[in-house]
């Protein structure tokens, strides 16, 4: 991976009419190579910022550049290197999984129509529609049709996937699979911008992650320096409550929670040994010492003051 960025936003910002602000003076910075987790719930501007960032809506204010090419203006150069999922596929129900892609290919003047039959051959083996590749679209479940719109996205080489909720309506193995196709296309060298709010996802799947919250862009970092946002606890289970949080308290530590069987303290950079042997000098009986590092979970928590939608 280099330093260079596979996107970049400066102040990217949309306004609708009636004054609602979708998205409010937004700047990313996509590393080439990275799997991007672009995570925030429903309504937080995601979809809306991918939208600008495809050219298939135009920004109210700010700059934005696609694989170091200024859009909208580079639209018809940079475009073909980037296969795009966006708030789910749609395609004619009365063609066939292949004929659909047979037509979307092409419409796609930079490809050799020559090689169509090929390449959509393995787009739909690659996603795993091979077997319904002649079933009309219209008879298709809801995780056929996401499956056939990454096989859209898979027609020819990208050098950027924008992939806005990739496992919606996947059954469990169909979303191991998208996740495994997924990880192969960042080894093969593309850039992935993952837009999700399954938190496991994130955590599974991608390198970097940004958190946007009511249109704002709140974080964005690696995953292991998001999690930094959020701070270690230790939690000590013990018949002295009072007592331990007296001897975490003189370690240094803020004391964050006491209960009737538990105390729990923000570790900071202290050792977890180094608690356990002060609380046994202390004559405190320690039953139980966990030291809890924070989940994605937390790090939203701890950024927005907000729950989240943690289930797969």
């Amino acid at each position: 991976m280099t330093d260079a960025a596979a996107i970049t936003t400066r102040g990217l910002t949309k306004r609708f009419p009636g004054g609602q602000v979708a998205v409010d003076h937004v700047d990313l910075h996509v590393p080439h190579g990275s799997v991007f987790g672009f995570l925030g719930p429903n309504g937080s501007g995601k979809t809306t910022t991918i939208r600008m960032l495809l050219g298939l809506i135009a920004p109210t204010e700010g700059e934005h550049d696609v694989l170091g090419t200024p859009m909208p203006a580079g639209a018809a150069e940079v475009l073909p290197r980037v296969g795009a999922l966006v708030e789910g596929p749609a395609f004619y129900p009365y063609l066939s999984g292949r004929a659909n892609l047979a037509r979307l290919d092409a419409a796609d003047r930079t490809v050799d129509p020559r090689s169509t039959s090929t390449r959509v051959h393995e787009a739909l083996e690659r996603v795993g529609l091979a077997a319904a590749a002649g079933k009309r679209y219209r008879n298709y479940s809801l995780g056929m049709r996401q499956r056939l719109g990454l096989a859209s996205a898979l027609l020819r080489p990208r050098d950027l996937l924008v992939l806005d909720e990739p496992t919606n309506g996947l059954d469990p193995q169909g979303t191991r699979e998208v996740r495994a196709l997924i990880r192969e296309l960042a080894a093969d060298g593309s850039t992935i911008f993952l837009s999700s709010h399954l938190l496991p996802e994130i955590e599974q799947l991608c390198s970097h992650v940004a958190v946007m919250s009511r249109g704002r862009l709140i974080s964005q970092g690696t995953l292991d320096d998001l999690r930094g946002a959020a701070a270690t606890r230790v939690r000590v289970v013990t018949a002295h409550p009072p007592e331990a949080a007296t001897v975490l308290a003189g370690l240094g530590l803020e004391v964050v929670e006491v209960a009737a069987e538990h105390v729990a303290a923000l570790l900071g950079t202290t050792p977890s040994e180094q608690v356990t042997a002060a609380l046994v000098a202390g004559g405190v009986d320690v039953r139980e010492l966990v030291v809890e590092r924070p989940d994605l979970e937390d790090v939203f928590v701890a950024l927005t003051g907000e729950g989240f939608d943690v289930d797969q």
